[in-house]
């Protein structure tokens, strides 16, 4: 559980460093958006490297790409919808839709063992 709070918590961070700057950062320079976004993303960094790490002993390299691609779709609405006053559109449920199907093939059957 510790793994996927902190891959939350990392993707706050992370959406933000990738697109906080669409909604205030127009007036900034570019190098000005890169090194805020950096310094951002540094945080993020501080807390996705543990959750992989913590999370490796549980999950698969696999299976934790699939969580990380999961939690990041999960903020990233909520970022779009709240932050950007982006509208949601049935194909984007689709989308998500399919991307949730791919997750769950990706836990639902027993991973095979790490090569030797």
């Amino acid at each position: 559980m510790s793994t996927i709070l902190l891959l939350f918590c990392s993707n706050v961070f992370m959406t933000f460093a990738w697109y906080g700057h669409l909604k205030y950062g127009h007036a900034w320079p570019l190098w000005k958006a890169i090194l805020v976004s950096w310094a951002i993303a540094l945080l993020e960094y501080c807390l996705a490297v543990p959750a992989n790490r913590l999370g490796y002993a549980q999950f698969s390299g696999f299976q934790l790409k699939f969580i990380q691609e999961v939690v990041t779709l999960i903020v990233f609405i909520v970022f779009a919808l709240t932050f950007l006053k982006e509208r949601l559109a049935w194909n984007y449920l689709v989308a998500f839709a399919f991307l949730g199907a791919a997750a769950f093939f990706a836990f639902a059957f027993k991973a095979p063992a790490p090569a030797a």
